[in-house]
């Protein structure tokens, strides 16, 4: 029986362990056991994806500590459809980085071409802004839960299709869901979210005491 609180941390579409790296260890050093999953998302479906993430962290589900989790793009989606179906009784609290909550537009754009169906798999279909595409996966929001978004972008074609504020390849709004306790946009790009040190600072903030630290954050330059 695991004895200490808990974060997992699940990655987006097109990334693996190695982008949650830095936020591993920024949470390793507060002192968490983190569990930085990889898993491929551009092979099954949410509903699969979730289902094998389960299988590979189910030993604590059942533990005494909070168990936390984090996901960021895509991963955030994923830990929504994780807990929809086999929520731990020993749930902590969950942030999201850069989550397409309400879909897509640039995904809206390239679905039907067979570069994306391709390279983004079963699970990119889903990312559509359609919400019957997912409603089945997600259940209520009855945690809680804090997002974070991010409003740089250095794709001007993937910014024009969004046609909002956004982080190259997500919008703003899109981050932001019916039940989430708080939400944060933090200056950086979708792909620079995951190294951010604000990032990592607010991330623990909120899964230690359920809140963000409300504080005007500097511009950061990023090498991402």
């Amino acid at each position: 029986m695991h004895s200490k609180e808990s974060v997992i941390l699940l990655h987006g579409l097109f990334h693996g362990r190695c982008h949650m790296r830095k936020l591993d260890a920024y949470l390793t050093r507060e002192g968490y056991e983190v569990l930085n999953i990889g898993y491929p998302a551009r092979k099954w479906s949410l509903e699969e994806l979730a289902r094998r993430v389960y299988q590979q962290t189910e030993l604590y589900f059942t533990q005494e500590a909070p168990l936390h989790f984090v996901g960021y793009s895509m991963g955030g989606l994923l830990v929504r459809a994780i807990l929809n179906q086999y929520r731990p009784a020993c749930l902590g609290r969950v942030v999201q980085l850069a989550a397409p909550n309400k879909g897509s537009e640039v995904a809206d754009f390239v679905k039907n071409s067979w570069l994306f169906k391709t390279l983004c798999g079963p699970a990119g279909q889903q990312l559509i802004t359609n919400p019957e595409a997912t409603q089945h996966l997600f259940g209520p929001i009855d945690y809680e839960l804090g997002g974070i978004a991010g409003n740089r972008s250095r794709s001007p074609i993937s910014s024009r299709i969004i046609n909002e504020e956004n982080d190259g390849k997500v919008s703003v709004e899109s981050t932001r869901v019916e039940g989430m306790k708080e939400h944060l946009i933090i200056k950086a790009t979708h792909t620079g979210v995951p190294f951010n040190k604000h990032v990592h600072r607010h991330t623990h903030h909120f899964l230690k005491h359920g809140t963000f630290q409300q504080q005007k954050e500097p511009v950061l330059q990023e090498s991402h």
